[in-house]
This record gives structure tokens, sequence and C-alpha cells, in this order.
């Protein structure tokens, strides 16, 4: 029974990343691109999560980790980039 719910989950969420990487395709603006790419990391962490269930197996949680750690700090360095045109500042006046 459990098997099936995730095999539907995976679906549902298969479905979610196909029209969200439309979305990072063909979106209007930047924002809306990496709004799309965050919610990609987060649903490839839920896909990496049901697949571990599937497998049943504990392995993939540091993979959940990493995938989680870069879609943040991707999303951090977007934002940065986003606001002020650069991702690394660098004083050069000394």
């Amino acid at each position: 029974m459990i098997n099936s719910i995730v095999i539907v989950a995976l679906g549902i969420i298969s479905i979610s990343m196909l029209l969200l990487i439309y979305r990072v395709v063909k979106g209007p603006s930047v924002p809306d691109r990496v709004v799309a790419l965050d919610a990609l990391g987060i649903n490839l962490v839920g896909v990496v999560a049901l697949i571990s269930i599937v497998f049943n197996s504990f392995a993939f949680l540091e993979v959940i980790l990493l995938i989680g750690i870069l879609a943040f700090i991707g999303t951090i360095a977007f934002a940065k980039f986003l606001e002020k045109g650069v991702i690394i500042e660098r004083d050069r006046d000394s």
C-alpha cells in the first residue's frame, strides 16, 4: 500500500518538476526563474526522500542534506546577484 502511494507521489512531483523546468526556461523575469530553481531544488529533495522510502534505505539522507544546502546557497547567490549585480564583492581600496 505504501509503495503505491509513494509511486503516485513521485509521479505528481515529477509533473511538478517538468512545469518548474518550463518556468525556468520561459520565465517572464529573472526573479521568477530564481524562485522556480529554488522550488526545483525542494522538489529534488522530495524525490530523493521518496526514493529512500522505496528502497528502505538511510543512505540517501546525506544526499538530501547536500541538495538542501546547495539549493540554499544557490538561492542566496542568485538573490545577491539580483540585488547588487555581483556575487563576491572585492574591496580594492587598499
